[in-house]
């Protein structure tokens, strides 16, 4: 049948035929809603940012493997005694275990080898692991109660960064990027940058879809930088191609596309011209960016010598400071190799080394410079580390399973607290004695230091509104300061 409305064939697909289809009309119905749902939610942020902001940008450091935290952040000295004794039912509560654990028919507990000491005004308790950390002891939010339901790496990276264990969800970046944009056009809103750990091992997995968008739009998934050749694939022009034929062609293909858009009036096309828009302008900001040739002699030595050789979680601390003064809004930091499943004694002790200086000169520099107050620093992984040992118990060596219960993350910065430390665990550190923090409530929170009810900022998709807190979250107001 054909349309009795009057459509331009200069707008119609080559080749199309010019009636206007039921698809069609839907289509421009959804295009016109959106656009209106867009408007919204751009027009009235004071529906997001029900709360004055606290944080306008955010730098996790994120451990990826899972960080013992009853070996870097929550002492218990009563287990010395209890050296290789069977952990007790009564602490383990019939708790599922991974496959890796569940057929050992003894749970031996497994005491930390590491020694602790309280640092700075605020008494907090830190592992020998972490001398310059506890230089920055009263800088920090130490969370000893956070939870999660998950115990494989999957789900529970998953889980913290994008609020549910299957994949699928926008990622937390993605969010903060669709709910308040960027302070600077000339760079991406959402960055990722990854480094190895000491101990990796070729079966620690990392995810592209970990910095995804998920069923937001493509413009606010996260960029992954490199540390070798271009920082962004393709970001340099071919050779015999000038910037100014860059432009030329940009303008064209936009153009094209904007036709296409009218025609369908299908959001991505106008996203994808944002990505190319964004793209050409990165091929000037990233380079000036990347290039560390201006930082002082004193700033390599406050991050370590490895700050020198990109890629490393030094360098990319430092390149995260630099993201952090050009207004980017998530920087995503992933250093692989904290799974300790085998040889923790070890193994733990080159993790921390890879991560422990860097980790508090980003928070000194960042205060040195002013950008603290509003920068939000997150340190932490995806779960914590069994009382018991995996596998064989010996007085140097043993392994730690994964262990979701109870585990340790620190903030600063960015609205929270200092010099605080929030939960407890128990004499075994397997379960939380008092004010527990479930991973909804953790992401809800840090929503909040940015200004936004959590429960407000959602996205229509299949029929109904998502958000990344699901349809849980409370807000610890006991860590905001």
């Amino acid at each position: 049948m054909k349309s009795k409305l009057n459509i331009d064939p200069a707008m119609t697909p080559i080749g199309s035929p010019l009636a206007f289809t039921r698809r069609a009309l839907f289509g421009h119905a959804a295009g016109g809603i959106g656009t209106l749902a867009l408007s919204s939610l751009q027009n009235a942020q004071g529906g997001l940012t029900t709360f004055a902001p606290k944080a306008k940008r955010i730098i996790y450091l994120f451990m990826q493997g899972g960080p013992s935290q009853l070996d870097l952040f929550d002492p218990k000295p009563g287990l010395a005694k209890r050296h290789g004794e069977e952990l007790p039912e009564s602490i383990r509560q019939g708790q599922r275990l991974t496959t890796m654990t569940s057929k050992q028919t003894s749970l031996p507990v497994a005491p930390s080898p590491f020694k602790f000491a309280q640092h700075g005004q605020s008494g907090a308790w830190m592992s020998e692991l972490l001398p310059h950390t506890a230089k920055v002891a009263d800088e920090l939010c130490i969370i000893r109660s956070l939870n999660s339901e998950a115990i494989n790496h999957d789900p529970a990276i998953t889980f913290l960064q994008t609020g549910h264990q299957q994949p699928g969800r926008p990622s937390f970046g993605s969010w903060l990027s669709y709910g308040l944009g960027t302070e600077n056009s000339d760079l991406p809103a959402f960055v990722v940058l990854i480094s190895r750990g000491s101990a990796v091992s070729p079966a620690d997995p990392l995810y592209a879809r970990l910095w995804g968008s998920g069923f937001l739009p493509s413009n606010h998934q996260g960029v992954s930088f490199r540390s070798s050749g271009d920082p962004v694939l393709y970001l340099s022009n071919p050779e015999g191609v000038s910037r100014a034929d860059r432009r030329r062609l940009l303008t064209t293909l936009s153009k094209l596309n904007t036709m296409q858009h009218k025609q369908s009036l299908d959001p991505e096309i106008n996203t994808r011209i944002a990505q190319y828009e964004m793209a050409f302008r990165m091929q000037s900001s990233v380079p000036e960016l990347t290039d560390l040739k201006g930082e002082s002699d004193d700033t390599f030595r406050r991050y370590g010598e490895d700050a020198r050789r990109p890629g490393t979680f030094a360098a990319n601390c430092l390149l995260a400071r630099r993201l952090a003064e050009r207004g980017c809004r998530f920087i995503q930091l992933y250093h692989r190799g904290w799974d300790q499943h085998y040889n923790l004694p070890t193994n733990l002790a080159l993790q921390a080394n890879d991560v422990d200086q860097a980790s508090a000169a980003l928070v000194t520099d960042l205060r040195q410079r002013g950008l603290l107050e509003d920068t939000l620093v997150v340190w932490g992984g995806e779960f914590g580390r069994t009382t018991y040992s995996q596998g064989k118990l010996t007085g140097t060596n043993f392994g730690r399973d994964h262990h979701g219960r109870c585990f340790t993350v620190w903030m600063a910065g960015g609205g929270v607290k200092p010099g605080i430390t929030h939960g407890e665990t128990d004499d075994y550190c397997y379960g939380i004695t008092r004010d527990p923090v479930h991973v909804h409530d953790f992401n809800a929170t840090i929503m909040r230091l940015f200004g936004i009810d959590h429960t407000k900022l959602t996205f229509r998709f299949q029929g109904r509104d998502f958000r990344l807190t699901d349809i849980h979250g409370q807000v610890v107001n006991a860590i905001i300061a």
